[in-house]
C-alpha cells in the first residue's frame, strides 16, 4: 500500500470555501495530486478538548461554527461518510483517547475538504486538539499516528500558519501582508525546511512576533501533529505559501523525503 503523506493546511476564513484566491485554487487542485486515501483523519483547530477525542459518527453532520457570513456559506453541506473504524484505530494508537459518538465536521475540516474532495466520497473523521498541553503534546500525538500513513489514511492538520483575528483591519482579501506576519511565517518556513523540530516547538520563545501571530495556540497545533507524523528521513516541505487579508499566512506543508 502506498504511504500517504501527512499534510498541514491553513483554512483561513470560512469564506475560503466561496472566494477565489491563491489558497482556494491550491486546495481545489490538492486532491488531484495526492494518492487517493482510503480515509482521512482531520486534526482541526476548531475542536478543542481536555483530553483527545475522535469522532465515530457514521454520517457526520456539517457544522457551521461561525457567524456573520453570507447565507450561501450556511447552506453548504459536506455529506462525506464517517470513518468509525478509523476512529477505533486512532483510539488504539493514542492511549486515553475518547470516542465521541456525535461530533460532526467543523469548518476546519469541511472547508478544505470541500475544495480538495468535492465529491465527498472519502470517509472522514476528526481528532481534537489540546491547546492547554502545548506543542510538544501535539507532536507526540503525531508520532503515535504515524502508522496510519501506511494504512491508507491521509492525516490532515487544519489550522492557520498565522492567526491573530484581532489584527483584522480590512475585508480586502488581496493586500500586502503585514511585516510582522511575514517575519514569523518566513522564520517558521526556514526552520521547517531545516527540520529544526526543537525550534518550531519552542516558537513562542524563539520566533519573531510569535505571540502576536498566535495569541492562542490551537491554530498551530495541527502543524505540530503533522510534524510528529513524519517518519525518520522525512522533513516538511512547502506545498503552498500565500497571504490573505494581509495577516493570515495560508501556508500548506507536507511530509517529504529530506534532501
Amino acid at each position: 500500500m502506498t504511504r500517504l503523506p501527512a499534510l498541514f493546511v491553513s483554512h483561513g476564513s470560512p469564506m475560503l470555501a466561496l472566494d477565489d484566491g491563491l489558497a482556494h485554487r491550491f486546495l481545489v487542485g490538492l486532491g488531484r495530486v495526492l494518492p487517493r486515501p482510503a480515509a482521512i483523519l482531520v486534526v482541526s483547530a476548531h475542536w478543542e478538548t481536555e483530553t483527545p477525542k475522535v469522532s465515530a459518527v457514521e454520517r457526520p453532520r456539517t457544522i457551521h461554527d461561525f457567524g456573520g457570513f453570507p447565507r450561501a456559506l450556511f447552506e453548504m453541506q459536506y455529506p462525506a461518510p464517517g470513518a468509525p473504524d478509523l476512529a477505533a484505530r486512532v483510539a488504539e494508537l493514542v492511549p486515553g483517547t475518547q470516542v465521541d459518538p456525535a461530533r460532526g465536521l467543523d469548518h476546519g475540516a469541511w472547508v478544505p475538504l470541500k475544495l480538495a474532495y468535492p465529491q465527498a466520497d472519502v470517509p472522514v473523521t476528526q481528532l481534537s486538539v489540546q491547546s492547554h498541553l502545548g506543542p510538544a503534546h501535539a507532536y507526540e500525538i503525531g508520532q503515535a499516528l504515524r502508522p496510519l500513513r501506511d494504512e491508507g489514511v491521509l492525516i490532515l492538520g487544519s489550522g492557520s500558519f498565522t492567526h491573530n483575528l484581532h489584527e483584522f483591519r480590512s475585508s480586502v482579501q488581496e493586500q500586502p501582508p503585514a511585516p510582522w506576519a511575514v517575519a514569523f511565517a518566513d522564520w517558521m518556513a526556514q526552520r521547517l525546511e531545516q527540520g529544526d523540530t526543537a525550534a518550531v516547538l519552542d516558537y513562542r520563545n524563539q520566533a519573531p512576533f510569535g505571540l502576536r501571530n498566535h495569541p492562542t495556540e490551537e491554530h498551530l497545533l495541527p502543524l505540530m501533529t503533522v510534524m510528529g507524523a513524519a517518519h525518520p528521513g522525512e522533513t516538511l516541505a512547502a506545498r503552498h505559501r500565500s497571504y490573505t487579508y494581509g495577516i493570515l499566512a495560508m501556508d500548506a506543508w507536507g511530509t517529504a523525503q529530506a534532501a
